[in-house]
């Protein structure tokens, strides 16, 4: 008699582990560095990078840097998109990330003053404000960087990480 409701509840259980797994709760964030984003490195070929389920299939990447660019998306767990060189071999170029991975501990949606306490040399640049909404914080080669960050001007947390940069293509 009380074998259904035990089934029933262990079925729940599995599933709603299997749910957790499925969305990322459970898989750890990705380590950011000056040169890699989990296992996506600056230099690396397209190619490789596809073979590997990295990426995906490249496509035009920001009009305004030409006829020639190209870029691809992120595969799970990390978010986000790749710009390649302009030539080919297609090399990364740079990295933008909107999620699944951490530089220092400080991911998308972390507040500037986790910034400041994991790069204490990082700079502030209050010049984009007023046109994009953002605040761009630079950490430089000696303060554990080149990375950048993009701090949201109305929420006050990081919407986007560049490696080593922020490419604009608004």
């Amino acid at each position: 008699m009380h074998a259904k409701p035990l089934a029933a509840l262990a079925t729940l259980a599995v599933a709603a582990g299997t749910a957790a797994v499925a969305d990322g709760a459970s898989t750890p964030a990705q380590k950011i560095t000056p040169l890699r984003v989990g296992g996506v490195h600056l230099g690396d070929r397209h190619a490789a990078l596809r073979a590997r389920g990295l990426v995906g299939k490249i496509g035009p990447g920001c009009e305004l840097g030409g006829p020639n660019t190209r870029s691809a998306r992120l595969k799970r767990p990390l978010k986000g998109s790749v710009n390649y060189t302009l030539k080919d071999p297609r090399v990364v170029a740079n990295i933008q990330v909107l999620g699944g991975a951490k530089a220092r501990g400080v991911g998308v949606g972390a507040k500037q003053r986790a910034i400041r306490k994991a790069f204490p040399k990082a700079k502030f640049d209050h010049s984009t404000e007023s046109v994009f909404g953002i605040t761009l914080v630079r950490v430089p080669r000696t303060g554990g960087g080149k990375l950048q960050f993009a701090v949201s001007t109305t929420t006050h947390r990081v919407t986007l990480i560049g490696v080593p940069a922020i490419a604009f293509c608004e």
